[in-house]
């Protein structure tokens, strides 16, 4: 089956399409700060990729699947000090889901996959909330395969199970692999390490990039980043969408 991307196509288009077991996919990110060396388009490329490769998956078993223009927007708090990020806030975030898909519902269709790659515990919420949401007004079936958790976050890399991975060698590798014209190289090269573990200062309350020990907008080993490690973890990611898809059918 192909794969379709919505934004391509005319409303003509979209009104051929068989709504019977259609799946649109959103990819979800954040414009924020990714280090000195990363986009601020980083999740969105992530989540773009993620999208593409689940969405290939699932037409190579038979699935029809639209990828719709991706969110960039959602919240940012953690790193509202540093310029070019746009933080939306959360019960905005939750509202702009949800009244996508209850567009999509209007139109017929069934099921919507989030493709998420910002990982802010506010903006996770939001999604979560939303899904749920959609669910009790019954709208249509929201999948979210949520990497932040069990089983998924098994799946991913040593950086990113650490907690020390944001514009680090998991992101920076697949930026590398989408947009590598998007990456100061020489920069990255000469980053240091940070083994501060983001995820381990949320736990601990902390609020900002800067209070959990990334001065610079950045955890984890950038220098580490390579495009071959990128093109493997967005097939992992692909997977992972592919199988939570296939895990909602057999609910």
């Amino acid at each position: 089956m192909p794969v379709f991307e919505l934004a391509s196509l005319t409303y003509d288009d979209v009104a051929a399409l068989s709504r019977k077991d259609l799946i649109a996919i959103l990819p979800v990110g954040a414009t924020e700060a990714h280090g000195p060396h990363l986009p601020l388009a980083t999740d969105v490329l992530i989540a773009n990729a993620m999208a593409r490769a689940g969405a290939t998956l699932l037409a190579a078993q038979g699935a029809s699947a639209v990828i719709l223009p991706p969110v960039a927007y959602s919240v940012a708090t953690y790193a509202e000090g540093f310029d070019g990020t746009l933080s939306i806030r959360s019960q905005t975030a939750t509202a702009l889901y949800v009244d996508i898909g209850s567009a999509l519902a209007a139109q017929g269709f069934p099921l919507l996959v989030l493709a998420n790659a910002h990982l802010e515990p506010n903006h996770i919420a939001s999604l979560y909330s939303a899904q749920q949401q959609l669910h009790d007004a019954g709208k249509l079936r929201v999948v979210f395969p949520d990497v932040t958790r069990k089983p998924w976050a098994l799946r991913l890399t040593d950086e990113f199970k650490s907690g020390a991975c944001h514009a680090g060698q998991y992101e920076g590798s697949i930026v590398m692999a989408e947009r590598p014209d998007w990456v100061k190289t020489d920069v990255q090269a000469a980053l240091p390490d940070n083994p501060a573990s983001l995820s381990v200062a949320i736990r601990a309350g902390k609020s900002s990039f800067e209070a959990a020990g990334g001065p610079r907008a950045y955890f984890g080993s950038p220098s580490q980043a390579s495009a071959p490690e990128g093109r493997e973890t967005i097939k992992i990611l692909g997977q992972i969408l592919a199988d939570a898809v296939r895990a909602e059918a057999t609910d």
